[in-house]
């Protein structure tokens, strides 16, 4: 909601009000009026003003200039019209102007849509006519001038500091919403060409012969796209955390699944599929990948349950781990990542854990593996290289449906990832 459309809403009500009030101490004293006609006449003038243009002080588009320029004009003349209504004496004495304090709202109009500059130009031009009515410059008229005069001025900053501010946010939140699609493109960028890429360089380095061009072009097909995609991450990605809290098994390049397997089985086999000695499995054949998109709570143990093996062992409270889709698929991805990890660097041989913690406010999956664990240092390391698989595939993905991914490790015990999920996850961001 805009700051300053408050200001209109009391602006409007302010005109109506102090028009009444400027026509009660009419009538209050109107016998010692000598023309209380033209008060009268001025009197009907300025309500059927008020009433005409109440929907101009509603807002900054509705706020015309003209509708400023004819509001001021009529201001003035009711405060050059007081000593043709009353006698001078009366005016000597310290008698309200005609229009009174309605005056102020003409002065406040243009400050809500000028800022300070107008409204101290149009307080000028009411304290000169206020000076020229009572015929000198008394106490009490450069009392008011000068109130009228700060009061708008100060109103008028505060409209241009908050319009200031709005345009800030709204910058901001622009950069925020793009931000957040180049991670999620780079994130499925990473989960499927880059990982693509690197089988097809490393298989075919293994090939020789002409499969090594192949795979010579490949690699550098990867360098020139992982640069793209990780140009201006790699300050976001540290910026949201630090690599610490990204989780990784020595900040590698790391795959992840399509709540089951899709992006890893794209990438040179699902997780569970790799663990369990490599075979490549298809996203197909992974039983949870090719699922449509589904409407309501997923029981999130269907989406894990694929990643089981010989090698990975998966404990589950034995009744359904509910959560709403979007945040089950990409903790299953994120599951999917972190499984991908172990494979490729605590070994083929490596065994792995996932236990599926359901918590009354929060689901929590630890994905744990008996590798060498994490040199000191790996992680920060792999950010400044810019590897950012870890910090998109994992903790992106956590931070986008407002879950947390926290890493343990300990060289030469392993490595332990919790990922937390609440209850009521709500994304973010369009996630991959």
């Amino acid at each position: 909601m805009s700051v300053e459309q408050p200001l209109w809403r009391a602006l409007a009500v302010y005109r109506p009000v102090t028009l009444l009030y400027a026509i009660g101490l009419f009538a209050f004293s109107h016998e010692m009026f000598a023309r209380p006609a033209v008060a009268i006449a001025y009197f009907a003038v300025l309500a059927a003003w008020t009433a005409a243009t109440w929907r101009c002080v509603t807002g900054a588009a509705a706020c015309t200039r003209r509708f400023l320029a004819v509001d001021l004009t009529l201001a003035l003349s009711g405060i050059l019209l007081t000593p043709v209504a009353a006698e001078h004496a009366r005016i000597v004495a310290g008698a309200p102007t005609l229009p009174s304090i309605w005056t102020a709202g003409s002065v406040l109009a243009f400050a809500l849509k000028g800022g300070w500059r107008w409204a101290a130009g149009a307080a000028v031009l009411v304290g000169a006519a206020d000076i020229v009515q009572r015929g000198a410059l008394s106490r009490a008229t450069l009392h008011n001038v000068l109130l009228v005069w700060v009061a708008a001025i100060a109103i008028g900053y505060v409209v241009e500091v908050a319009r200031a501010s709005e345009r800030t946010l709204a910058r901001a939140l622009e950069i925020e919403a793009a931000t957040r699609e180049r991670e999620r493109l780079a994130r499925d960028i990473h989960d499927g060409v880059l990982q693509v890429l690197a089988m097809v360089q490393r298989r075919s380095r293994a090939l020789g012969g002409e499969a090594a061009e192949l795979g010579r072009l490949a690699g550098e097909q990867e360098a020139a796209l992982r640069a793209l995609v990780t140009s201006g991450l790699v300050r976001v990605a540290g910026a949201a955390g630090g690599p610490a809290a990204a989780v990784a098994h020595g900040g590698g390049r790391t795959g992840t699944g399509r709540a089951g397997g899709r992006g890893a089985a794209r990438g040179g086999g699902t997780a569970g599929a790799a663990a369990t000695g490599g075979q490549e499995t298809g996203a197909d054949e992974s039983g949870a990948a090719d699922a449509g998109p589904v409407d309501g709570p997923v029981d999130v143990r269907s989406l894990l349950a694929p990643y089981a093996g010989s090698r990975v062992t998966f404990s589950e409270p034995g009744a359904p781990v509910p959560l709403p889709a979007p945040a089950a698929g990409e903790l299953a991805a994120a599951v999917g990542a972190a499984l991908d990890n172990v494979r490729r660097h605590a070994g083929e041989r490596a065994r792995a854990w996932i236990l599926v913690e359901d918590e009354p406010d929060a689901v929590v999956v630890t994905v744990r593996d008996d590798g060498p664990g994490i040199p000191e240092g790996r992680l920060a390391e792999a950010v400044g290289e810019g590897r950012l698989g870890v910090a998109l595939s994992i903790r992106g993905r956590l931070r986008d449906i407002g879950g947390r991914a926290e890493l343990v490790s300990v060289p030469g015990q392993g490595t332990e990832v919790e990922l937390t999920v609440p209850r009521r996850a709500a994304p973010r961001g369009k996630a991959g």
